[in-house]
């Protein structure tokens, strides 16, 4: 049988969840194959989704809008649209910015705290000499 998809697909073992009806429900399934442009999942018993899905990767933190492409027995073959771009919660970087001020200012303040422990230990040393 000759190969008709546009890209390779990637085996893997990756374990997904597939959710529907506005993501009201959701099915657990391991992802067998994976590509830019589409997916070969398993569940582990006979399950009924509908043609329009959303596929969660957790290992990527990644959820793609997919189309049912086939079925057959408790594997589905998946399509995802060109516009679907896998989508990553976007990091917050302005809380990041936050936090590295905050970490900065706390470096100083040790640094300050490091170097009068330091002279007050020098300054002990004299005593003792005398």
């Amino acid at each position: 049988m000759a190969e008709r998809r546009r890209s390779a697909r990637q085996k893997s073992f990756l374990r997904g969840c597939v959710y529907f009806n506005k993501r009201r429900n959701a099915v657990d399934c391991l992802i067998r194959d994976i590509s830019d442009e589409g997916a070969r999942i398993i569940f582990s018993d006979a399950v009924s989704v509908p043609d329009i899905i959303d596929l969660y990767i957790p290992q990527k933190e990644q959820t793609v809008h997919a189309r049912v492409q086939w079925r057959h027995g408790d594997e589905i073959g998946l399509a995802f649209p060109a516009s679907a771009k896998p989508t990553r919660a976007a990091p917050d970087f302005g809380d990041l910015a936050q936090r590295v001020a905050g970490l900065e200012s706390e470096v100083a303040t040790l640094r300050r705290m490091l170097k009068q422990l330091k002279n007050e230990l020098l300054g002990a040393g004299d005593m003792d000499a005398a």
